[in-house]
């Protein structure tokens, strides 16, 4: 059995779980959040737990039980708590700067980038090289922050690049002259 799929999830007081349609709803106070409910799998709401459960033992069936889980758990911390991220600048000139709701990159281009965030993702600029973004779902928060990493990845061998605050990127050697 799976040891994730069997953990039961913490229902926090103003959020609540209801099943419609094959899809399940995760209602709480900074929104609504759905996902599909896979074949094979139950949602069980006991009062202020939910737990997830299985009809078989087949090998599709036991990777949605733990999947299904997982996501039920973080669309509960998502309309609850929020998800955020936060991504540094590394190069000499870049910068950072909202325009309205749109993020503007100087990223040593010869032009500026614009990216404009889906909905559901707030982008806020603490300072022109460190900047966070927020939302209720972590896929979605996940998703704009690899977007943005992608305009200007870390480099191996100056360190310039764009990166979340927590990430270590590992530095190489440069060329050694000739002897």
């Amino acid at each position: 059995m799976s040891r994730i799929g069997r953990k039961v999830i913490p229902l926090p007081k103003g959020t609540t779980v209801t099943i419609k349609d094959g899809k399940i709803f995760v209602k709480g106070v900074k929104g609504e959040l759905d996902t599909p409910l896979m074949p094979g799998i139950a949602l069980n709401i006991e009062g202020d737990k939910v737990s997830v459960s299985r009809a078989n033992d087949e090998k599709q069936t036991c990777a949605w039980h733990g999947m299904t889980r997982a996501l039920v758990a973080n669309m509960i911390t998502g309309v609850t708590t929020g998800f955020q991220k936060t991504m540094e600048i590394v190069g000499v000139g870049w910068r950072a700067a909202l325009q309205g709701k749109k993020l503007v990159l100087n990223l040593g281009y010869s032009h500026l980038i614009e990216y404009e965030p889906p909905k559901g993702i707030e982008i806020t600029v603490e300072n022109p090289i460190k900047f966070v973004v927020k939302g209720i779902d972590k896929q979605a928060v996940g998703e704009v922050c690899a977007v943005i990493r992608a305009y200007r990845p870390p480099e191996p061998y100056h360190g310039k690049g764009i990166r979340y605050s927590d990430e270590n990127v590992l530095r190489k050697a440069g060329k050694t002259g000739a002897k």
